[in-house]
């Protein structure tokens, strides 16, 4: 949905507003840190290149992983690989 905003009254100049309104097919996925191999992590903040998580998810990584909640199907998965 588009909306004009006028800098003046009767002046016909604006500025278009958009908003994004689309939803990702990625879930709350974004809504936390993954669980990836150390390297893989590495190589990905340098060379820009996606890395796969435990759970599956794709991506390129750009935010601290601190500032999340780690992914619930990561920890599982990572809980049943270290035998707990």
């Amino acid at each position: 949905m588009a909306r004009m905003t006028t800098d003046a009254p009767g002046t016909g100049t604006g500025t278009l507003l958009e908003e994004d309104l689309r939803t990702t097919d990625d879930g709350d996925h974004d809504r936390f840190s993954h669980v990836v191999r150390k390297a893989d992590a590495a190589r990905a903040y340098v060379t820009g290149e996606a890395i796969t998580a435990l759970c599956g998810k794709r991506w390129v990584p750009t935010r601290d992983p601190d500032r999340y909640p780690v992914c619930p199907t990561c920890k599982e998965i990572l809980a049943t690989l270290r035998g707990v």
